[in-house]
């Protein structure tokens, strides 16, 4: 557990920069150079023949590359949680990348958008291209893999179906997904949050903007729909549209629509060779998840086996939605064994 301030790895973090073309004049002026960390493990440097696999790791809603480096009393952050697996020989050893996808609105849900950019091609075409030419990668779907909790395990989920040319592995921690449950609970909490603001969700961003962030108790929940609307139901000039009346609450079916082709579990038959080519699948979830995703990942599960998806690792545990970081070395653990090169 150790002292509460910075560790020393026996890997190494490097923090470089990716000068990303496609989110140049993206629609919130959002910056196009964007952090990238990338973990070299223990040994890296000894063998400069050795090429390793990768491991890409995409943040929840309202994170950013820098935010894996906080540490919380008695708990490490997850870049020495993965030091720890790595230099202890309990996995074979990766390349670790940690993707920034930060928006003005808190997220970009790592999909291409009008509303926010294209955070989805940034991910597959600049960030994976940039580490595999400055690092020993394994280039080859076999040997790259996709992690997140929240809103990037909804990434991870969704990035191999759309791209299985790139990313052959995939674990979500609590990812969003069974939409019916996770979104329409949060359109009615929306729709009262917005009475202050005559159903205006522009008039409270502007508001937001103006004072300190979350001092209003509506404040996260119009925060995630408002993001999830630029990511999901923008129209061609950025203008988010919500998929509910903001007065009354009823549902804008064409607008929900729009969001449920995103909905994972919905996704799956459409992208089922994609799935089927995948050499892991990880998914788990607590059993008292504030937005249900235990639900979504039982879903999610389900929809997989439907297809006839093999190696799928499926877990509920004891836990909410919060503090479940210690999760991710286990899934880290198990792609790298299925990753690792035969």
């Amino acid at each position: 557990m150790g002292a509460p301030w910075h560790a020393q790895l026996v890997g190494r973090v490097e923090e470089v920069v990716v000068d990303s073309a496609v989110l140049a004049s993206n629609p919130l002026g959002d910056p196009a150079a964007r952090p990238l960390w990338v973990y070299v493990p223990p040994g890296y440097d000894d063998d400069r023949a050795r090429r390793y696999p990768s491991v890409y790791v995409v943040q929840g809603f309202a994170g950013y590359v820098t935010t894996w480096g906080n540490r919380q009393a008695f708990r490490p952050s997850f870049p020495e949680r993965v030091d720890d697996l790595f230099a202890s020989r309990l996995a074979p050893p990766c390349i670790v990348a940690f993707v920034d996808a930060w928006t003005a609105y808190g997220g970009s849900q790592f999909v291409d958008s009008p509303g926010t950019g294209k955070y989805h091609t940034y991910l597959c075409d600049e960030v994976v291209a940039f580490v595999d030419e400055h690092y020993r990668t394994l280039d080859a779907p076999a040997h790259r893999a996709i992690m997140g909790k929240s809103s990037g395990g909804f990434g991870a989920m969704i990035t191999p179906m759309l791209r299985p040319d790139l990313f052959g592995a995939l674990a979500t921690h609590a990812g969003d997904a069974l939409y019916e449950y996770l979104y329409i609970p949060e359109f009615a909490k929306a729709v009262r949050g917005l009475r202050d603001w005559d159903g205006s969700i522009t008039r409270w961003w502007d508001d937001f903007r103006s004072r300190e962030a979350f001092s209003r108790p509506e404040d996260h929940t119009l925060l995630m729909t408002l993001a999830v609307a630029a990511c999901f139901s923008a129209t061609e000039e950025a203008t988010p549209l919500l998929p509910f009346d903001p007065g009354t609450g009823v549902l804008v079916e064409d607008v929900w629509c729009r969001w449920l082709a995103w909905d994972p579990v919905r996704m799956v038959p459409e992208h089922a060779d994609a799935l089927r080519g995948l050499t892991a699948v990880w998914i788990d979830g607590g059993t008292r998840d504030e937005w249900y995703l235990d639900l979504g990942a039982v879903a999610f599960r389900d929809a997989l086996a439907a297809i006839g998806v093999g190696d799928v690792h499926f877990e509920l545990f004891d836990g909410g939605h919060s503090g479940i970081d210690h999760r991710y070395p286990k899934s880290l653990a198990y792609l790298a064994e299925r990753l690792a090169p035969r």
